[in-house]
């Protein structure tokens, strides 16, 4: 006889022969395995070489990306945004626990907190998939990179309403507008450019770099880095980063990158450090084959600004075009109304900004 044993994938052959007519056996059975080779659909090269995501592999990305950055104090940063000094009252949920916390007006739940993260990284991997671009790893998008070329931006009206980045602005907390709008885009802008110089439009700008941690410790991250590293290098091009980890910063150390100095998120409960690092071309470190070390840092590591556009709704048929806030590595260009301005952007308008970072999680 023979069967079929779904659960580990082989076949079980068996017989078995009688030596009279009153059924006792003369032998044992005879059994033999065979393996059964199974085909999988997933490419194989996905498993070790480096691929550009196009925007049909948009919302995997993200998640990936999501959960790469679940419990790092920058991403949680741009979520917690809950004052502790307003008045808050804990909102009563089912079964005698808790919905969440009201502050400023706005309810933040567990929930509501992971969508919104969801939603953040959603928009950053679209807005890179449109003019920027989105190398991955993995075969199931495992380890995810953000990067900002030299000469690019993301601030057309185009990318900001076809990645869906418009949304943010309705999305956000009052607190998480001040965050973003007032402090981070601005902070990131002008560091940036200050630890740049002339060279500002011509870097590659790491904005996000993250393995999901069921990924992490396999080296993905790395070859993402050195993917990169070598274009960088040939074009004769730095590179810039912010980390957000100081686990990390010995890990960008390795493959060249230098720090040059340190700022401070401080409208949260406790302030978040950004090292600035930059990777000069043909920098030692992180190329050799001998370099093979598994990723293995669980903190997060580079953080870009990202979204900084502005919708003006269409109060007026005559607008200006001016010079305002942080997209990418450039300074965003958008319609307004009338001439008032707050700390660079469309002051009492609609405006879609976020500055985020990327981690490295690995």
């Amino acid at each position: 006889m023979a069967t079929v044993n779904t659960s580990n994938n082989s076949i079980t052959s068996g017989s078995t022969t009688s030596s009279s007519a009153s059924g006792n056996a003369s032998s044992a059975p005879a059994v033999t395995l065979v393996e059964l080779k199974r085909y999988s659909l997933v490419p194989p090269k996905w498993q070790e070489t480096v691929r550009v995501a196009g925007m049909s592999e948009c919302r995997e990305a993200a998640l990936s990306l999501a959960h790469a950055f679940a419990a790092d104090d920058y991403a949680q940063y741009l979520v917690n945004t809950e004052d502790p000094e307003d008045e808050k009252a804990v909102v009563p949920g089912s079964g005698g626990g808790s919905r969440g916390v009201i502050s400023s007006g706005t309810i933040m739940t567990p929930e509501d907190k992971w969508k919104l993260h969801v939603d953040i990284m959603t928009y950053a991997v679209a807005m890179h998939c449109l003019n920027g671009l989105v190398t991955t790893i993995g075969p199931e998008y495992d380890s995810v990179a953000l990067w900002l070329p030299p000469g690019r931006d993301l601030d057309s009206w185009w990318v900001l309403f076809r990645s869906g980045a418009w949304r943010l602005y309705y999305q956000l907390s009052p607190e998480g507008r001040k965050r973003y709008f007032d402090e981070v885009v601005p902070l990131l802008h002008d560091t940036k450019a200050a630890v740049l110089g002339e060279r500002d439009h011509d870097a590659w700008y790491l904005v996000y770099l993250g393995t999901k941690p069921s990924s992490q410790g396999r080296g993905y991250a790395g070859k993402l880095l050195r993917d990169m590293i070598q274009r960088a290098d040939a074009e004769n091009r730095p590179m810039y980063l912010e980390s957000s980890s100081l686990a990390n910063n010995s890990y960008y150390q390795k493959f060249g990158f230098e720090i040059k100095r340190d700022i401070f998120l401080k409208r949260g409960r406790n302030p978040v450090r950004l090292s600035i690092m930059v990777r000069e071309p043909n920098a030692s470190g992180g190329m050799t084959s001998n370099n093979t070390r598994k990723d293995v840092v669980t903190g997060g590591s580079n953080v870009g600004a990202l979204f900084a556009a502005a919708a003006a709704p269409p109060l007026t048929t005559t607008t200006t075009t001016t010079s305002n806030t942080l997209m990418g590595s450039t300074r965003v260009k958008f319609p307004t109304v009338g001439s008032h301005h707050h700390h660079g952007l469309a002051h009492g308008h609609y405006h879609v900004g976020l500055g985020v970072g990327g981690k490295k999680l690995m």
